[in-house]
């Protein structure tokens, strides 16, 4: 993932992942990043270069979450 990527997916999910979220809501989450990164001009393919799943992502930080693990 490139620098670029990799800050924005880190931000976007702690300002953007309620913690109303539930696993359920990890799609629309994920739609959401990619909605928002692309009017930045982030493209998917940068978010996604080494980490292979935004939406594995997002659904991790609302398990963690929920299991009350630290960010």
């Amino acid at each position: 993932m490139s620098k670029r990527g990799t800050d924005f997916l880190d931000k976007w999910i702690g300002a953007n992942v309620p913690a109303t979220a539930d696993v359920i809501s990890a799609a629309e989450l994920t739609q959401k990043l990619f909605e928002d990164a692309k009017s930045l001009g982030i493209s998917s393919v940068e978010i996604e270069e080494d980490t292979g799943s935004v939406y594995e992502a997002i659904l991790n930080a609302i398990l963690h979450r929920d299991a009350g693990v630290a960010d």
